[in-house]
Order: C-alpha cells, then structure tokens, then sequence
C-alpha cells in the first residue's frame, strides 16, 4: 500500500480529472497522483450527509480494504479525511465487468470459465485468508483490470464485507443478493466464510451455461429453492459439460456450510488446477448467446430499483402531487417483488452486541427478508472502483420510503415524468402509433410476459399490436395509474413505477378491469424526454400492453 502521505489533504497529492460516477453522497472521479503521474479512482463521500452509523460502515470499508492487497482485489491506496469529505482512491479499472467482456469474446469455453472462477477463488481465498468475508460476490462486483486481452479478474466492493476472525460463525445480519444468498443466511443461521463459497458456486454455474441455477418470479419461491439447494443441470446445454464441472458446483452449492468446501480447497480442485487436461475447450456459444440476456436483465438497475419504492409503499397514504388519475387505492394491490439477480440487500435489524452488516447497495429492487421488512431507505453511493460506477446503494436510517419518493426536491420534474407517461399511455389507448414512437426511443427496449421473458429491442414488436390489436377487440378503454413514484437519476434521467388498472368493455358489451405493475425508464435527449426502456408484471390483454 501506498506509504501515508505528509499532508492531509487530498488536493496536495491528487489532480481531480473527469467524472466516473456518481451516487446521492458521492461522486468518483478520475485522478492523477501528482508525485507519480499515476491514474486512481477517487471515490469521494459528502460526510456532512452521513449519519454516524454510515460514517462508522464507511470507516470499516476502509479499514477492510487497507489489509487486501491482491492482484485480483480492487485495491486501496489512499484514505484522506477532510473535515467534509472522505477520499478514498482505488485502483483505476477500466475493462469493465467480466461478463460483459466475455459476450464480446470471439472464442469461449469450459476452460474460459475455470480460469475466470479460478481468478474469483484466488481473491476470496486471500479475503478469508485475512478474516473477511466479502458477502456479496455477484457478477456486478467482478471487474477486469483493463480492456487488453487476458486482463485480471479484480473483486470489487466491499461495502457489506465484515471482518470475521479464523472459522467464526455467527448470524451477521441479512446481506447479500436475492439469487447469491446462501441457505444460511435465509435460514437466520449463523453463518460465515463459506456464504462466500456458495456465491461463487451460483457464479461458476452462470460462467458455464449464461443462466442461474435458482431462480423465481416470486422471492419466497427463489428462497425455499435455495434452503434445499434445489437445482439440476437440465439438457441439452449441461449435457456439455465435464462432469468435473458439475462436481466443482456441487460441492459449492452444498446446502450444508460444515460440508461446503473451502476456497483454498476449490482451488485444488482437478477442474480448476489440472484444467488443461480435464476442462473442455470447446467453444460454448449457446452460453454466450444466454449470458448475453442474462446481461441485459441486470443491466436494468435504476428502474427495478424505482418497483421497490412502489411495492413498500403501497400501505401508504398518496401524496396529493404523487397521484395521477385516481387516488383510491384498490382492494388487494400488491405488486410482486422483483427476484433479479443484482439486488443488495441489508437488514441492518440485529443486536447491538452482534458484529454488524456493512453498507446496502442496489442496482434493483429492495428485496425483503421473507419475514421480516428491511427498514426504510435513503440513498447513499457505491464504491466507484469501476468506470461503470453508476448503481445505487441503499441504507435505512429514519426516512420511510414514502417521503423519499413525494419529497419536494425535483417535484417539478417528477410532474414532467408523470405527464409524459399518462400521455404515452393515452398515445396506446387511442392506438396512435405515430405519437407513441415520438414519446419512444426507437432502440426502447422491453420485458414483458407477452416476449416470453425475452429482452426486446425495438419498435417492431410494439407496432405488431398496434396494428393488428389496439383499438379492434374493445369499444371502450381506460387507463388508471395508481401511486406513481419517480426516482430522479441526476437531470438527464429519470424512472417512474406505478400500478395500472385498465378498464374495457368486450364486443358482447362486458365490463372487465386487468392489473399490471409497470416501471418505465425515461432519458433526456436534445432536451425532449423520451422512454428507453419499460419492465410489466402481471399477465394483461394485449391492447393493454406497452
């Protein structure tokens, strides 16, 4: 690590240069070190907002970060204190996420993959090696060092990482991501160091095919999967893989953590050591072509993230500058809560005496302990290490969810994102095709249950139901959007989540009313807002789609 610098202040050591990232308390900056001429992320934290809980989570990343130093670990350089402002500098890494590099690829295979989760392992090991368990190790903390070819796989982020002496087992709080949470965590159990271990089963297990092995709509499905380890290896596209491979995952994803085996182990592992003899090099393009979706569903971060504010509010009472329409609530809304893969979650509800859960990061949707409620949420930034720095971290002090999103600041603009979207969605009930792909990016892209669970890219397959549907299977449409909340993503950007109930009267003259939970991405582009990307639940009749 870098030997502490004589003076405390960061602008005597650092040049600040362009914008990485940027987050509600922080933002990350590219910098130079003047002494050296050498390039750094500067993640820089607005203290002033942080409450002393925050400031002491802050405090320990730190503190975790300065004992790692490892060729595959995002490193530390530089903490610096001001008396407003903490600096934390980090290595500058700029090839992005790795499986976003590995859909780019020409060539990928079994092989490929044992040396990526080859790289993973090494740096857990080191992280347990040293008393840290990283507790949200997930393909969107999994950087490379640059963009050159055969580039260091680097873990980042550390914010929920906690410091747990020797084979400690102890219940730490609720942490981690829907789809890479261990069957103790889920269970309350104490837990520790083999959390990270079943993270990297889930991983290695994507790496192999482009897909999860648990996964639901529903979050208490996911969950009850996961308790029992409830996953298979379905053909054709297993019926590829080594059984060397599969054996790996197996003793990864072993329900019971005293049996998991250890990363030092894993890194003995034929298929990890001996993988020239024992993986596969056949080219898996049927991976890369499902890694390419399953990068595409992560990729929708604030707009998920904007579905959380509605679901937990929907106990709440409106704000009179929230509603649009109508402002009764119906009986039995709910909206489903999202199970996607990127989520962070952190219950920061444990005893005082207990060892406590670092910072909650999101780039989705809150998701919730099956029985208990996270507390509610303000927003607070990630650790900026990557050039993609650009998620949001979530925490829970005093501020329910329902002030956050009816709060004065940008009610104006949050207007303008409602207005535009009851005019989008009057553009559908009138079927007027050519005012609807004025308010669209022509490139929008979409999920729905109508593609089949597919990302879908472009007007075409909107058009189809404006020409063939809209307007010709009922006499009468109403559009009626319940408890709108938009989430403001600096001024260019902007998402709105809602509940939907359309009502129309059928041919034979009957009245009927469908629901669905809607969020809708909006950017600002030569100063005129347009929606790029739009995420439904909920199974509704094809005129009411879009």
């Amino acid at each position: 690590m870098a030997a502490p610098a004589a003076c405390t202040r960061f602008s005597d050591n650092y040049d600040l240069k362009e914008e990485l990232g940027k987050g509600a308390f922080s933002v990350v900056r590219r910098c130079v070190q003047k002494s050296t001429g050498l390039e750094f992320a500067a993640k820089i934290i607005n203290t002033k907002k942080l409450s002393a809980r925050d400031f002491q989570k802050l405090e320990r990343e730190a503190r975790i970060c300065r004992k790692l130093q490892h060729p595959n670990i995002v490193r530390l350089h530089d903490s610096i204190q001001e008396e407003h402002f903490h600096y934390l500098v980090f290595d500058l890494v700029t090839g992005g996420e790795l499986f976003e590099d590995i859909v780019a690829r020409e060539f990928y295979s079994e092989a490929d993959a044992s040396h990526c989760i080859q790289q993973i392992l090494e740096s857990v090991h080191h992280c347990h090696s040293n008393g840290v368990v990283h507790r949200d190790l997930k393909p969107e903390n999994l950087l490379l060092a640059s963009k050159a070819k055969g580039a260091a796989v680097k873990l980042a982020d550390f914010g929920l990482a906690i410091e747990v002496p020797g084979d400690q087992q102890a219940w730490f709080g609720f942490a981690g991501t829907p789809g890479y949470l261990s069957p103790e965590v889920l269970k309350k159990e104490p837990y520790g160091k083999p959390v990270d271990i079943w993270a990297c089963g889930v991983i290695l297990y994507i790496l192999l095919v482009g897909y999860p092995p648990f996964w639901d709509e529903d979050q208490h499905r996911l969950y009850a999967q996961i308790k029992i380890g409830a996953y298979d290896y379905p053909s054709p596209e297993w019926d590829t893989v080594t059984a060397e491979a599969k054996s790996l995952i197996n003793e990864m994803l072993t329900v019971n953590p005293s049996k998991r085996i250890t990363a030092s182990e894993a890194l003995k592992h034929p298929w990890i050591c001996q993988r020239e003899r024992v993986a596969s090099m056949v080219h898996r393009q049927e991976t890369v072509d499902c890694l390419k979706k399953f990068n595409a569903r992560r990729k929708l971060k604030g707009a998920i993230l904007t579905t959380m504010l509605a679901t937990r509010n929907f106990s709440s009472k409106y704000d009179a500058h929230g509603r649009s329409i109508i402002t009764k609530k119906g009986d039995g809304s709910q909206v489903k809560e999202s199970t996607d893969s990127s989520t962070t979650l952190e219950d920061d509800d444990i005893k005082e005496d207990k060892v406590k859960g670092g910072v909650d990061r999101s780039s989705t949707v809150i998701a919730k302990d099956p029985e208990e409620d996270l507390e509610n949420s303000h927003y607070i930034p990630l650790t900026g290490e990557s050039d993609e720095a650009d998620e949001i971290r979530i925490v829970c002090p005093n501020k329910t969810c329902s002030q956050l999103s009816t709060s004065s600041y940008g009610s104006a603009r949050k207007q303008e994102i409602i207005k535009m979207t009851e005019q989008l969605i009057e553009a559908i009930n009138t079927g007027e095709y050519e005012a609807y792909t004025k308010i669209c990016d022509p490139h929008l892209t979409a999920f729905e249950p109508e593609a089949l669970g597919n990302l879908v890219e472009g007007m075409d397959f909107h058009k189809f139901y404006f020409d063939n549907v809209l307007g010709k299977n009922c006499k009468a449409l109403n559009t009626t959007i319940l408890n709108p909340h938009v989430h403001l993503m600096g001024d260019e950007a902007a998402c709105i989540a809602y509940v939907r109930l359309t009502q129309y009267m059928d041919k034979q003259g009957q009245a009927h009313t469908h629901q669905s939970e809607e969020t809708r991405v909006w950017h600002k582009r030569d100063n005129k807002w347009q929606n790029v990307h739009f995420h439904r639940s909920s199974v509704t009749p094809p005129f009411a789609m879009k």
